[in-house]
């Protein structure tokens, strides 16, 4: 059910919040082992609060979210809860705090099932990078769910939740979305507050949403959104109210068809499965217009050039020190600090640790990370110029539908060109949905991808919405 529907069965005491917990509790235990999308479940917690929910409820003062279980990537810190990343390194660090986005969804009195699985500190493409093991695509279990926001797509996918929180640095919500057959909602940068979220590449990494529609995303991001104090990179143009726009006429809108993200690497059923979304939204009285973003081709190399320089800076912190794991039988600093980082991260991060620090070095920084960041420059420029003409922008959100599990993953260089058509979105700062245009020939799920100007989140949800009012979505059966 629709996060509006469920709220409206709470309201009317059609259902109680403890009664509508436990359904999921009894889900997830039914049938996780078979997704591993949960790291941590929460029975006793998720009880707590919905006994709490259910009091706002009877008292008239609940706000849509209120009652509504969900589920939490396991990067976003939660107070009482273990926050590990996916990774031996915090296998047991439990926060004394709560992320901000945590506060305000405890404040309107949602419930916390549990802590998702995801790849090693946000740091890949499958979902398969986790200390605890990867994640299963409920389509097709012999799949990936796509990263790093696998454990988020596949709870939603599967109806272990009914929403749950991602994070997106190169399209870790978008297109384990596309993946797993569900929407995925990455905001404007800015958007939402980072405080208590742990850190990838600070000047990436995003909190997202991923739910059965994008009316349901709007729901949540109006919660999390808004500018905090506690981050100095949020900002007050989030103002919410992100369904305003849901239902008014596409007429006479402009959407910018990006000619590159349809070329060389995109399956010829992706290509058409986009194409025929373009051509709803074409009779739905929209113009398409064929446009140009001729930086894509480096868009990958710029984009593992920088969130692997800010990754290298943020994992320092992981020393043995101060938290998390440290190493045994180390003689002196230095080594217990060798022995910690080497026994307490995994391949995937250790090798963007090693490509980050590599493009820092004096006499590679102009080479690699300047030429970096001028190519990100220039994507927003191209963004900008695109948008002068434009409303939205569509495009694929993956070049394939998913994968077999340990058919991509010891190739890095594959599965770093996997992310071709969501880096951008990270790099120029800019919000973009998610959402199933069709399905395979392998029967998995087919994403498109809306993206907007900064701040425009109403835009492409109203966007998304109009065409999944239209498209018969397939759901997972148990």
């Amino acid at each position: 059910m629709a996060i509006k529907e469920l709220h409206e069965k709470l309201v009317k005491r059609e259902i109680g919040a403890k009664e509508l917990t436990k359904s999921y509790l009894d889900k997830i235990e039914k049938h996780d082992g078979d997704i591993n999308s949960y790291i941590t479940v929460c029975p006793e917690l998720a009880a707590e609060q919905a006994e709490a929910a259910q009091k706002k409820l009877d008292a008239g003062d609940a706000g849509v979210l209120c009652g509504i279980p969900l589920s939490i990537k396991d990067n976003i810190c939660t107070k009482g809860v273990k926050t590990t990343c996916a990774s031996k390194i915090l296998e047991d660090f439990v926060p004394v705090y709560d992320a901000t986005v945590m506060e305000k969804l405890n404040e309107t009195g949602a419930v916390m099932l549990g802590k998702m699985n995801m790849d090693e500190f946000a740091m890949g493409g499958s979902s398969q990078t986790s200390y605890f093991g990867g994640v299963h695509n409920p389509f097709d279990t012999e799949r990936v769910t796509g990263g790093s926001s696998g454990g988020a797509a596949a709870s939603v996918a599967a109806g272990f939740c009914a929403a749950s929180l991602g994070t997106d640095t190169g399209g870790s919500v978008r297109q384990p979305a596309a993946f797993c057959g569900v929407t995925g909602l990455k905001p404007t940068y800015g958007a939402v507050s980072r405080y208590g979220l742990i850190a990838f590449a600070s000047g990436l990494d995003q909190i997202g949403v991923c739910a059965d529609s994008a009316e349901d995303t709007a729901l949540v991001l109006d919660v999390i959104s808004g500018k905090d104090p506690s981050d100095g990179t949020s900002s007050e143009k989030a103002k919410g109210n992100y369904t305003a726009l849901i239902g008014t006429s596409l007429k006479g809108k402009k959407i910018g068809i990006p000619k590159e993200f349809f070329g060389e690497g995109i399956s010829d059923e992706v290509r058409t499965a986009v194409m025929q979304a373009a051509e709803f939204y074409k009779n739905a009285g929209c113009e398409l217009v064929e446009t140009s973003m001729p930086s894509l081709k480096y868009a990958v190399s710029a984009y593992y050039l920088i969130s692997s320089a800010e990754a290298a800076s943020n994992l320092s912190r992981f020393d043995g020190i101060k938290y998390g794991f440290r190493a045994e039988d180390a003689d002196s600093y230095g080594e217990l600090i060798k022995k910690t980082r080497s026994e307490g991260f995994g391949d995937e991060v250790k090798r963007r640790i090693l490509l980050g620090n590599y493009a820092l070095c004096s006499g590679y920084y102009d080479a690699y990370y300047n030429n970096a960041s001028r190519i990100r420059n220039k994507i927003i420029e191209e963004y900008a110029a695109i948008f002068d003409t434009c409303d939205v922008i569509l495009t694929p959100t993956a070049p394939t539908t998913a994968y077999k599990i340990g058919q991509q993953e010891n190739d890095p260089v594959k599965m770093y060109l996997a992310d071709i058509c969501t880096v951008t979105v990270n790099i120029a700062g800019l919000p973009a949905i998610s959402t199933p245009c069709g399905y395979g020939a392998d029967g998995m799920p087919i994403g498109m991808s809306l993206v907007g100007k900064a701040f425009d989140e109403a835009q492409i949800i109203a966007f998304c919405d109009a065409y999944e009012k239209s498209f018969a979505r397939k759901e997972v059966k148990f």
